[in-house]
């Protein structure tokens, strides 16, 4: 079943406040975690590419909710 365009524009909108900011929280809770397996802080680079692959991951799933969000909806009647 299709989302209409005001029901995209609403789960945008949710993820965007409630389920983004939570994913950064265990982002951030996992690299924290990595200090306990590695006795230290990780290697820079470690941490880099973890973050540049968890900040690029949470996108595709969700690319369906997203694509065509900005755009006017195509099923309003036009004036």
């Amino acid at each position: 079943m299709a989302l209409s365009h005001k029901a995209k524009k609403r789960w945008a909108l949710l993820i965007l406040i409630f389920a983004l900011p939570a994913y950064i929280v265990a982002a951030v809770t996992i690299m924290s975690g990595f200090r306990g397996v590695f006795g230290m802080q990780p290697p820079i680079l470690l941490e880099l590419a973890v973050y540049v692959a968890l900040g690029v991951v949470w996108a595709f799933p969700l690319k369906k909710v997203f694509l065509g969000v900005g755009q006017a909806d195509p099923d309003a009647p036009e004036d």
